[in-house]
């Protein structure tokens, strides 16, 4: 594999959760959609070490992303299912109207 090829991945994963996290009103899909640019991103950043810095310092980092990804989405679900439960809430549009 070359560097180019990451890259293409990244971008495409990035552009596909762009287009998700925009045009989603479900705040699921948006958090799904959000998750796929960070996957692009973190795909993007280990196959620049993997080319330019081939040490297991960036292995460390990608796995410590991975896993603050996890966390956070994992809160960010459980937000969305207290929200839902509470008010019976599950677009942005209805979200805006929150308050207290």
């Amino acid at each position: 594999m070359i560097l180019e090829a990451f890259l293409v991945v990244a971008a495409a994963l990035f552009s596909v959760g762009l287009f998700g996290a925009l045009t989603q009103q479900s705040i699921v899909m948006l958090m799904m959609g959000l998750e796929l640019m960070i996957n692009g991103i973190m795909l993007a950043a280990a196959g620049f070490w993997h080319f330019l810095a081939p040490t297991a310092d960036g292995q460390v980092i990608v796995v410590a992303v991975v896993t603050a990804m996890a966390i956070e989405m994992a809160t960010g679900f459980a937000v969305v299912t207290a929200v839902y439960r509470a008010k019976r809430v599950d677009t942005t549009d209805a979200a805006t109207e929150l308050e207290g």
